[in-house]
């Protein structure tokens, strides 16, 4: 087979050779090196982005991403991302007169992003454009965002998320609503009262309890009356409160008939501080630019939000979105690591020939890219799921396919970050490089919002309730039987294995492994270009367990998949 030359464009031109000096001592010629990956469109350089976004209903939104595509490509833009996690929160407890502050400080490039991210429309255009296609295309755009910085990803994906869980209490929102879907950034420290736009956050982790948060022991006092929409005094610990320059917080804590779901504010009515103190902010590896807290509720003012003693069950449709938006991130997170390793391989030379022309290399990459299109891929049906939730069989792929992806993409993130890195070389460790801020991230959202064993005994609660939900799933993956042999064998195991009760907590992390790339392969099969199906049907479904990337059986069209990846 002739060979394909799969550099990119910008790789042909070198920089004009050096004078040597008399002595011949320049030793500094900057050869076979790549120009880095800026002032591309993130979304039209996206194959598998734009044919699912308009796959999934959401053709409509194309020139609107085509155009953000290209913002959030461009080298200044990109550089955000950089200089917010360089620049990380810092936390002062009091001003300077000994006043209780609680304020963070964030570098510019932080409230940048922000601005853009709420400006935009991330936080809040499905509900307040709703129309077929709005989850595909708020959750493109998030996508897209992701690849250039996660951690401000954090308030604006709780802010999103919160809409569900206050509308069970319809007088707060009425009151807080408007402000929360506003497309006006304001960080400002003041009282909400005083803002256009607001974000929310939330407070469920204790230290005692950690995902089990029936075991809070943050107490709700009641101030007069009891009851929804009513006033309490908490009283508590939370362990991990992310981006404490929310105006507002779901809270959970526990009532006089259990645990009960709250609304706080950062600020009383009165416009005193609430005393909701941030004890210190946490260490974290990854997520640098986004602020996580320790905090104690000294008596903080807070609202009843739904029925008392429901708080798991109301605060539970909030965690359902960001769990959904924890799954996009992670996806983007694999996009942007194999977007820098297929461009570093097309513009570098070992051993005389470009990397990516390399077999071995060929594999790696394509593997890395297969990954990434089934993680795209399954992201936008949830997205579309969501749309079109008012139907049976859409409700029922939300409530298994969000925890499926959630626990899948997610937990694939950080192999396939340091793979990709890998690729890079000793450049893709160095801080300057995005790779190391891609591997550092890369497991967050694995453990955020339910780690995988909580998302695999979720996937199991969510079967026995309403075994409709696994009908749902046959369905779905049923409309690629006959496309592929490997899948129509992979399903039939699976279904025979899912009749089997016995032990079903004990085999819950491989019923969901095989459940996700079931799902991913069946989109795949039906829509991706037959090189890519092809290659993650054998790789995926006949290996029956994991594989270390790069080793794709022979006969896969490696050199399609990867120009079909390619990010220029």
């Amino acid at each position: 087979m002739n060979e394909t030359d799969l550099s990119s464009p910008a790789s042909s031109s070198s920089a004009p050779a050096l004078p040597a000096d008399r002595h011949g001592a320049v030793t500094h010629e900057v050869v076979n090196q790549p120009v880095a990956l800026v002032d591309t469109n993130l979304y039209l350089a996206d194959a598998a982005l734009s044919e699912a976004v308009a796959r999934e209903g959401a053709a409509w939104a194309h020139d609107d991403l085509a155009k953000f595509g290209e913002h959030a490509g461009g080298a200044a833009y990109l550089e955000l991302g950089h200089l917010a996690n360089r620049h990380q929160p810092e936390f002062d407890t009091h001003d300077r007169y000994g006043r209780r502050v609680d304020l963070v400080h964030y570098h510019p490039a932080y409230h940048a992003l922000m601005q853009t991210a709420i400006a935009e429309g991330l936080h809040a255009s499905p509900w307040t454009e709703p129309r077929p296609g709005a989850h595909v295309a708020s959750a493109a755009k998030v996508y897209l965002q992701s690849q250039v910085e996660a951690g401000h990803g954090c308030p604006i994906t709780m802010t999103f998320a919160a809409m569900p869980c206050l509308v069970l209490q319809p007088d707060l929102a009425a009151e807080w609503s408007p402000r929360i879907v506003s497309r006006t950034y304001d960080p400002r420290n003041v009282p909400a009262e005083e803002k256009q736009g607001v974000t929310i956050g939330m407070a469920m982790t204790e230290k005692q309890g950690g995902s089990d948060v029936r075991a809070n022991s943050t107490r709700a006092i009641p101030i007069g009356a009891e009851g929804p929409g009513r006033a309490y005094e908490l009283v508590g610990h939370k362990f991990f409160v992310s981006a404490p320059m929310c105006d507002a917080f779901l809270v959970l804590a526990q009532a006089p008939r259990g645990l009960s779901c709250f609304l706080l504010p950062r600020w009383r009515p009165d416009g005193s501080k609430n005393p909701m103190q941030v004890l210190r902010l946490k260490r974290k590896m990854g997520n640098a630019s986004n602020a996580s807290s320790e905090t104690e509720l000294r008596g903080a003012l807070a609202w009843m939000v739904g029925q008392e003693g429901r708080g798991v069950a109301n605060i539970i449709e909030m965690v359902a979105m960001t769990r959904f938006d924890c799954m996009v991130g992670s996806a983007a997170g694999m996009r942007m690591a194999a977007s820098q390793a297929l461009d570093h391989c097309a513009q570098r030379e070992a051993f005389g020939k470009r990397l990516a022309n390399q077999p071995l290399m060929q594999n790696v990459l394509a593997d890395l890219a297969l990954e990434a299109e089934a993680a795209v891929a399954l992201s936008m049906r949830i997205a579309r799921a969501l749309d079109g939730r008012a139907t049976e069989h859409e409700n029922l792929l939300v409530r298994l396919g969000t925890a499926l992806g959630k626990y899948w993409v997610c937990k694939r993130t950080p192999h396939h970050a340091y793979e990709a890195m890998e690729c890079i070389g000793g450049s893709g460790v160095m801080d300057d490089s995005p790779m190391a801020r891609l591997y550092r991230e890369g497991p967050v959202n694995a453990i955020w919002e339910g780690s995988g064993n909580v998302q695999c005994l979720d996937i199991l609660r969510a079967v026995a309730k309403a075994p409709a939900v696994l009908e749902a799933y046959f369905a779905e993956v049923g409309a690629a039987r006959g496309v592929h042999g490997a899948l129509d064998r992979h399903v039939e195991a699976l279904k025979a294995d899912l009749g089997d009760v016995q032990d079903l907590e004990f085999r819950a992390r491989d019923l969901a492994d095989r459940l996700a790339v079931g799902l991913q392969a069946a989109l795949l099969v039906q829509h991706a270009p037959a090189a890519v199906a092809d290659a993650f049907c054998h790789s995926r479904l006949e290996s029956r367990g994991h594989h270390q990337y790069g080793a794709l059986p022979r006969g896969v069209d490696c050199r399609a998949i990867v120009e079909r990846a390619a990010p220029r």
